[in-house]
């Protein structure tokens, strides 16, 4: 009896282990952004690495200066890009808003209208990711004695490679 206890303790802490380099294999919460070298800016800085909140957690939708009308205001020229037919579906950026308002580590997935996933034209994925990342009226997250990182997303609605609506 005491070898099988033996053996199952020893059991659930090798399941338990981590890698070699001290640190664990899976990210802390499902969906959570890892800073990867080849494409994120080394210079943004999260203020509490392993506590990044989502953006409901703070009982409001989007927490944007000049709310959702100056998000689409930003927009308002790819409204004006060349017909695609193979452009259509739903491309969404998330990111981070650190302690600061300011944002990184931007990630975009596409998806078809069957919500499948997609790949669309660079220019466009570009063009949505390059003002995205100019967008600098982000609510800082927590209150004015607990400022917090959260992260945040925009979804856009295309139609045969133009702009129809933006989510939230």
């Amino acid at each position: 009896m005491r070898k099988i206890f033996t053996g199952l303790i020893l059991l659930a802490y090798c399941s338990c282990s981590q890698d070699r380099n001290n640190t664990v294999k899976y990210p802390l919460h499902v969906g959570d952004i890892a800073f990867d070298k080849e494409v994120d800016d080394p210079n943004f800085k999260i203020c509490t690495p392993n506590k990044v909140f989502q953006y409901f957690n703070f009982g409001k939708s989007l927490q944007y200066h000049g709310e959702k009308s100056e998000i689409i205001q930003s927009f308002g020229k790819l409204s004006e890009t060349k017909e695609n037919e193979e452009d259509t579906g739903f491309i969404t950026i998330r990111f981070i808003v650190n302690c600061e308002g300011k944002t990184g580590w931007f990630r975009v997935q596409g998806m078809g209208m069957d919500y499948l996933e997609k790949k669309f034209s660079s220019d466009l994925v570009d063009s949505l990711l390059i003002i995205t990342k100019e967008l600098d009226g982000w609510v800082i997250g927590g209150d004015s004695t607990n400022k917090v990182d959260y992260y945040q997303y925009l979804t856009f609605k295309i139609e045969n490679g133009r702009l129809v609506e933006i989510m939230p």
